[in-house]
């Protein structure tokens, strides 16, 4: 399958675009659209590169899943973990308790493992939060609340 354009734009607001390198909430040096590869303090990139970046990253979490998931998706599934895929590495999601549920068949109980990973460092962020719901509601179909 393949990132549709409202799973972008899911990633694009929730990540953001900043052109100047910047610590993350876990202390994590990043760029652009939550680009973390190469980045250096004090180091700026333009918009061209954050979209060329993006789309790249994007890319290798689409392999991920693609790789992963070994049930048939719905779009909005896929877009759903996708954007957790970019945003949390494909290390966390081969290991997570809703891949391994997904993978079973359960999609009820995958999608109520979205809001387990809300946290950085122990602590719930609001914003982590926030993304956690709006997959929810890609993942299954219904409306975000937070939105």
């Amino acid at each position: 399958m393949q990132y549709s354009a409202t799973g972008l734009s899911l990633t694009e607001q929730c990540e953001g675009c900043r052109l100047s390198a910047y610590q993350d909430s876990a202390g994590v040096w990043t760029n652009g659209y939550g680009n973390t590869h190469g980045v250096v303090p004090g180091s700026t990139i333009t918009q061209q590169q954050a979209d060329a970046d993006l789309k790249a990253n994007i890319q290798n979490s689409v392999n991920d899943v693609n790789r992963l998931v070994t049930v048939q998706l719905t779009p909005g599934e896929f877009d759903a973990l996708v954007d957790f895929d970019f945003n949390l590495g494909r290390g966390n999601l081969a290991s997570s308790t809703l891949l391994s549920r997904l993978n079973a068949g359960d999609f009820a109980g995958a999608a109520a493992q979205f809001d387990r990973w809300d946290r950085s460092k122990g602590t719930v962020l609001a914003g982590l939060l926030r993304r956690r719901q709006a997959e929810t509601a890609e993942f299954t179909g219904k409306p975000d609340p937070a939105a």
